[in-house]
């Protein structure tokens, strides 16, 4: 469905873009990949590594609503990316993460619905689900713009869905590369936060082909959900380095035990498919949507009142041998 198209990815130069970019022009011929983002030399870097006819590196902020307008005339598909994701820095500078998470996202929605783009996916997080931290409530309030655009549309045929996963194994921030840093650097023990703590872990390739696949499945209004493994904390800590002790530090402001994707009070909105949950908007849109059957044919079942799909409850569970091999790929 990329074949001849005009593709946008806001903070396309983060490691989630430049995976995006990397199988788009691996599987399809597209048109245009504008990578939009505001960094300069990440852009430069980015442009001596695809160099394909069809990319182009279009400098801007999401804060800036007429460069976004600019960026995305005769542009057919949108991939949402950008933000700020730091959890201690979003607590200290609260109205930048704000700017960028929340007006950022309202100003992506005005130029798609502009430009009568396509579709548009944002990429959402854990932590947006139940928040307890800034960045997760700014990412939920985010989630619930994207979805409430399909109400602004009128007649025309754009859809807006989110998807949500857990943390990227070896991306930017995550906590493998951290440990591996300190592991370099001569550390003599590993800093666990809680021996109780665990998350949702996925690959970026993995994550790429859910939002690809969801272009295709999504009617306009979903949260999308995968399925995925969960891992202990302190059960990866003992998987990077064996032979180091850990020492427990304590949770951090705005940390959690566990992440949660599906909140049991959306329970009334989820639907379990094969792979992956949906959570239905709690708001009506104009014209019938039967999320319970994608555009892909495939159907989803209710799940049980008081339902919670979260990382301590999970029943797919990562041992070493499978987080060592998902490392090896990232």
């Amino acid at each position: 469905m990329f074949n001849g198209k005009n593709i946008l990815i806001t903070g396309g130069t983060g490691s989630f873009g430049k995976k995006y970019t990397k199988i788009l022009l691996e599987r399809y011929k597209p048109n245009k990949i504008i990578i939009f983002s505001r960094d300069e030399l990440k852009q430069y870097e980015m442009a001596q590594e695809f160099t394909d006819i069809c990319m182009r590196y279009f400098i801007g902020d999401v804060r800036d609503g007429e460069r976004l307008k600019k960026a995305m005339k005769n542009v057919d598909f949108v991939i949402h990316a950008a933000a700020l994701k730091h959890v201690p820095i979003a607590e200290y500078n609260p109205m930048e993460c704000i700017k960028t998470n929340i007006m950022g996202a309202q100003n992506v929605i005005d130029a798609a619905i502009e430009n009568k783009v396509s579709k548009v996916i944002a990429l959402s997080t854990d932590k947006a689900a139940n928040p307890v931290n800034l960045y997760g409530a700014t990412k939920l309030a985010s989630d619930k713009l994207f979805v409430a655009a399909n109400n602004l549309i009128g007649e025309q045929d754009i859809k807006f869905s989110v998807v949500r996963y857990g943390n990227v194994v070896g991306s930017r921030g995550s906590v493998v590369p951290y440990f591996k840093k300190l592991i370099a650097e001569g550390a003599t023990e590993l800093p666990i936060t809680d021996v109780r703590m665990t998350r949702f872990f996925i690959t970026l390739e993995d994550g790429v082909n859910f939002v690809l696949k969801n272009f295709e499945r999504m009617h306009g209004g979903e949260i999308f959900v995968p399925k995925i493994p969960s891992m202990k904390i302190v059960d990866m800590a003992t998987a990077v380095a064996p032979s180091l002790p850990h020492k427990v530090i304590g949770i951090r402001p705005g940390e959690k035990l566990h992440e949660i994707m599906c909140p049991s009070d959306d329970s009334h909105l989820t639907l379990e498919f094969n792979d992956h949950y949906v959570i239905k908007p709690t708001i009506q849109f104009t014209g019938y949507r039967d999320f319970a059957k994608n555009l892909l044919g495939e159907t989803g079942v209710p799940v049980e009142q008081g339902f919670e799909y979260n990382s301590g409850n999970n029943d797919k569970w990562l041992n070493s041998d499978n987080l060592l091999q998902m490392i090896q790929n990232s």
